[in-house]
């Protein structure tokens, strides 16, 4: 027997009926896939109707006039597939041809024009230079005015362009100072399987000029080398070569021992030179195009020539001999082997500026940013300029290791120009950037397996900034930020007027919150999380935050000039001078009192207390404007953009109340009047404990 509902059940019913095809034909207007960020800045939004009209009379179908390649037909693709996305029917049209015009120009260089019928000319004299240049193309359709006055040359200013993966070949893919999951390079399914987003990652990183990429941890393991992981590692180079991305490998400097074919690894021993010459021979056969390998040697327990009393130019010159001149050997300067009574920050020049001129021609020193280690601010490495004979490259951290690792928004790039831009000292205003450009500049990457790849979306622009500042190194911070955001949220004026701003004040409201007038290296210990000045229990002096701060009772800060270690001594005298009267670095090169008039006026304390303080308000100013720009981002990024703002608004309060606090209980010193005090004792922020902080591996 059928059981009819009564009348009311039965108008729920239909009432619900009704609502659920409502719902159907909602969801039928809704885009098929929410806005979760894996696009990146290659979106290809519809422009809007004015714009729209005008750059399709420039835009259309794709005409080849250039022989077919593998890489030809992915800029031939990517075109297509973009225009009909940023403005419908276009009824122009693109060419890809070769230019005389580019003659000497560097691999990868292209040129853009129109042709006197409207339609867009991309020429190159290499198929990678034609993919650069349709990227560059639709770029520009997104980003300029106008596309009707289009003509520019574009020249890679750096050779080398390369993302550092700190990737483990683990089971679980760990991923050292990594905040975006674990990862994407799957090494238990290679070679016989790669997945999609290996391309996609591909595909990002030539759409920003990288071109090239080393794949595992610094922290290298020997097996890296082996013939089954040589295998998997071919499988990614054939991969990533239309892209235009070589590959490197991370090297383990001890490998002819770990396996266990030699008892030594002393490199001016022809059976380890034998070894090296055999084991790089056995990659090449694989990947003719292999990049070389990059080596952290004699660093936080790593192996090195140091062991058998062999300098870092003997092992340098060792692998770049087995490599010779088929790519580079990439070798960190990122040692440090101290005592209790040295600085740190002076070490890397000790080692190595006497080694200039000893190293091989293919040998390239790569110097991380600054002297010590990525942190927010710090003063420029002292051997960029002082190894005149010897080939360096820059590295920076695009990762955010020591700059709230994956909760907080920080755009890096001010921080990288900051660097960049620094005149050396050494030479006719030889520059940072003038000092490295004919080698190149590596970023830590920050990619992982999180639908987003960052972590966060504004993580993204980091990624962005690195690429495009190693391709252009004049290009403004604003620049850049301004064409991320335009691609990756939306390109209305107003909205562009917000968010780039947000985003260019954005690292120096971190230092203020953190690390304000010099102060550095105060993060808790092993995961770098979170406040932790008072820490002075670690194994080696110099990773205890109070050897940098050496605060006490009187005063604070680490003197590095002449009645201290002296590090200022190992620049260039006008760089000397910069550093030494620069109150952002104050407490960097000098230890001084608490009371010491600042140029505000105020006491270095009260300066303290109000940089800290200008840091938290700029945090909530940054959230406050990220609210108002609610109209033009889609619902999930927003909210999710909008949560991290929120967790970092918690976590400067935390770093400013734990670090008053801590240094309260040193000086004796009342808070300026007004001033809100922490609301927890010292003890509560030192009992605080992260065992599940990501990244976490050193």
């Amino acid at each position: 027997m059928i059981k009819w509902p009564s009348r009311n059940r039965g108008k729920k019913a239909v009432t619900n009926l009704i609502k659920g095809i409502g719902l159907a034909l909602i969801l039928c207007l809704l885009p098929a896939h929410a806005e979760d960020g894996y696009s990146l800045w290659l979106r290809y939004a519809r422009l809007d109707p004015v714009r729209a009209a005008s750059a399709a009379r420039h835009l259309g179908p794709v005409e080849l006039r250039v022989p077919a390649s593998p890489t030809v037909a992915l800029a031939k693709a990517e075109l297509e597939k973009a225009v009909p996305s940023l403005v419908g029917k276009a009824g122009g049209g693109i060419i890809l041809a070769r230019s005389e015009q580019l003659s000497g120009k560097p691999a990868g260089s292209f040129r853009l024009s129109l042709r006197p019928d409207g339609r867009s000319l991309i020429e190159a004299n290499d198929d990678i230079g034609l993919l650069y240049g349709a990227f560059a193309l639709l770029r520009a359709a997104e980003t300029l005015p106008s596309l009707d006055h289009l003509d520019q040359i574009s020249a890679p200013a750096m050779p080398l362009r390369m993302l550092n993966h700190w990737d483990n070949p683990t089971a679980d893919g760990h991923i050292e100072r990594g905040y975006a999951g674990v990862s994407i390079f799957d090494w238990w399914r290679l070679p016989g399987h790669l997945d999609q987003r290996i391309y996609d990652y591909a595909r990002a990183n030539a759409s920003i000029g990288i071109n090239g990429a080393s794949v595992n941890n610094v922290a290298a393991k020997a097996f890296m080398l082996t013939k089954p992981y040589i295998a998997k590692l071919k499988r990614l180079a054939d991969a990533l070569r239309p892209y235009g991305i070589r590959v490197y490998l991370a090297a383990r400097y001890s490998a002819p021992v770990d396996l266990g074919d030699l008892d030594m690894a002393d490199p001016l021993d022809p059976r380890v030179r034998a070894w090296w010459k055999a084991k790089t021979d056995e990659i090449y056969a694989q990947i003719p195009d292999f990049g070389g390998f990059l080596v952290k040697a004699n660093s936080e327990g790593q192996p090195g020539p140091q062991d058998d009393q062999r300098s870092f130019a003997d092992g340098a010159n060792m692998l770049a001999a087995a490599v010779g001149d088929r790519g580079v050997v990439l070798w960190r300067a990122f040692v440090y082997q101290s005592g209790g009574e040295t600085d740190r920050t002076k070490l890397a020049y000790e080692e190595f500026k006497p080694l200039d001129g000893k190293f091989a021609a293919n040998a390239i020193l790569q110097i991380k940013n600054g002297p010590l280690d990525f942190q927010p601010r710090e003063p420029v490495h002292p051997l960029f300029g002082a190894m005149p004979k010897t080939r360096t490259m820059l590295e920076v951290q695009i990762t955010k290791e020591y700059l709230g690792q994956g909760t907080h928004q920080v755009y890096l790039a001010p921080m990288w120009k900051e660097v960049m831009d620094t005149d050396t000292g050494h030479g006719d205003q030889l520059t940072v950037t003038r000092s490295v450009a004919a080698n190149g500049m590596a970023g830590v990457s920050n990619i992982g397996t999180d639908r987003n790849w960052t972590g966060t979306h504004f993580d993204q622009a980091n990624w962005y900034a690195f690429g495009r500042l190693a391709w252009n190194p004049r290009l403004s911070s604003e620049e850049i930020a301004g064409e991320w955001a335009a691609q990756t949220f939306s390109r209305d004026a107003k909205f562009l007027s917000e968010v780039v701003p947000m985003m260019l004040a954005s690292r120096q409201i971190e230092v203020d919150f953190m690390t304000p007038l010099g102060l550095a290296h105060l993060m808790a210990s092993h995961h770098h999380y979170g406040p932790g000045p008072w820490i002075d229990d670690l194994k080696r002096p110099e990773w205890n935050p109070v050897y940098y701060h050496r605060a006490d009772h009187d005063g604070i800060g680490f003197d590095r000039t002449e009645t201290g270690s002296y590090a200022l001594a190992q620049y260039a005298p006008s760089a000397a001078k910069r550093y030494a009267e620069d109150e952002d670095y104050l407490l960097w090169f000098h230890h001084v009192a608490w009371d010491r008039r600042m140029n505000s006026g105020r006491s270095l304390w009260d300066e303290m207390v109000a940089r800290y303080d200008r840091g938290v308000a700029g945090v909530d100013a940054m959230a406050a404007t990220w609210q108002r720009l609610k109209p033009w981002v889609d619902p999930e990024r927003f909210r999710d953009t909008g949560e991290f703002f929120a967790i970092q608004q918690d976590e400067a309060r935390w770093w400013r109340d734990a670090s008053i606090a801590y240094w309260q209980s040193l000086n004796g010193l009342p808070l300026p009047a007004g001033v809100r005090p922490p609301p927890h004792d010292l003890d509560w922020y030192k009992g605080l404990e992260f065992i599940e902080a990501p990244g976490q591996g050193g």
